[in-house]
């Protein structure tokens, strides 16, 4: 599952992907029309300007935005940066790899090597979409339960 401060972070480069080439973005702006609490964006929005993917202006004409077009950033970044994986257990990890606790040995566990093949795949599409591709309408649908 992804953390709030993953999907808050989506969510505001998706706000300036949105208004990308228009100029700064205030801060008031973003947390308003995203839901984010503003001290909380703050934070993050210094961490992608670390990362590289945000530029910011201080001073009543500043603001944020994209350091990157759009095309240029994809989720598969964004959750690495936010999350550090995208493996959902340390072993299936690339960058963050640890042997999992309690476990039995990698060459014996079918789980590991079950996560090993949703950690490709969910790579595989997080990684070839970016923040200038619209989601299609089918997958915006109700969840299946």
């Amino acid at each position: 599952m992804l953390s709030q401060r993953t999907r808050y972070t989506i969510r505001a480069l998706l706000h300036l992907a949105d208004r990308y080439g228009e100029g700064p973005v205030q801060l008031s702006e973003i947390a308003e029309k995203q839901n984010i609490p503003a001290k909380f964006l703050t934070v993050m929005l210094s961490s992608m300007r670390r990362a590289g993917l945000v530029e910011t202006m201080r001073g009543r004409e500043g603001g944020y935005w994209l350091a990157k077009r759009p095309q240029q950033i994809s989720y598969g970044e964004i959750v690495r940066l936010t999350r550090g994986s995208l493996g959902l257990l340390p072993c299936a990890s690339r960058l963050a790899y640890q042997q999992c606790t309690n476990c039995i040995t990698e060459e014996k566990c079918r789980l590991h090597r079950v996560m090993l093949m949703v950690r490709d795949e969910t790579a595989r599409i997080l990684d070839g979409l970016s923040l200038a591709d619209p989601v299609p309408v089918e997958v915006m649908a109700e969840p299946r339960l």
